[in-house]
């Protein structure tokens, strides 16, 4: 009997030992798995540890958004009829077969502006108003600068007649674009030969096609 519980003994103590070895292993062997990192957090935020994604720039500074309507920046916006001091003066030559007023539009604005085209003319006469034409030379975009000038020439048909003609009392004068006008005395010569009325006889250039001297 002794010897049958030494031996029923025994083989408990070796089940025992041979239990806590088994489950050592197992604690092992997950104590020494690596572990999957994917980068993320559960909450789909950055993984702890990795650099947050804030759209901040270095040092944390954002980025600054590109400026909008930056086409267009730095280009001179057109005269208006505020912006100019108009007046007008005879270039007529001794010789030349028409006469000339030339018309100055000085840019007073503080600031530099485009003038383009052919200005609005008209002069008013005892017979009523008469629009000029204009000559068909090409017109070209030009930039005034503040407190400078740019010109365009009137010329018109001396009265050679013997008679009175058709009597100037007045010139009206519209900047490109523009619809608000300047009204000026008439510098040039006091009357116009009588036409037949087929066309104007007055034709203007465009901006920038006289001189300060014409």
């Amino acid at each position: 009997m002794r010897v049958r519980k030494l031996a029923f003994a025994a083989l408990a103590v070796a089940a025992a030992l041979s239990l806590t070895a088994c489950q050592d292993d197992e604690t092992g062997t997950a104590q020494g798995a690596p572990t999957a990192s994917t980068g993320a957090s559960p909450s789909g935020g950055p993984a702890a540890g990795g650099p947050a994604s804030s759209g901040a720039g270095k040092n944390g500074t954002p980025p600054t958004a590109a400026p909008t309507g930056s086409t267009g920046a730095g280009k001179p916006a057109k005269c208006r009829t505020a912006d100019l001091t108009v007046t007008a003066a005879d270039r007529t030559i001794t010789g030349d077969a028409d006469n000339t007023v030339v018309v100055e539009l000085k840019n007073h604005s503080g600031k530099d502006c485009t003038l383009s085209g052919y200005a609005g003319v008209d002069l008013k006469t005892s017979a009523g108003t008469l629009s000029a034409k204009r000559s068909g030379e090409p017109a070209v975009a030009g930039v005034v600068a503040n407190g400078k000038s740019t010109y365009f020439g009137i010329s018109y048909p001396a009265n050679t007649s013997g008679g009175s003609g058709v009597r100037i009392t007045g010139l009206v004068v519209t900047p490109p674009d523009e619809t608000q006008s300047v009204t000026l005395p008439w510098p040039g010569a006091g009357s116009l030969p009588v036409t037949d009325g087929s066309g104007s006889p007055v034709k203007i250039g465009p901006m920038g096609s006289a001189g300060q001297g014409q």
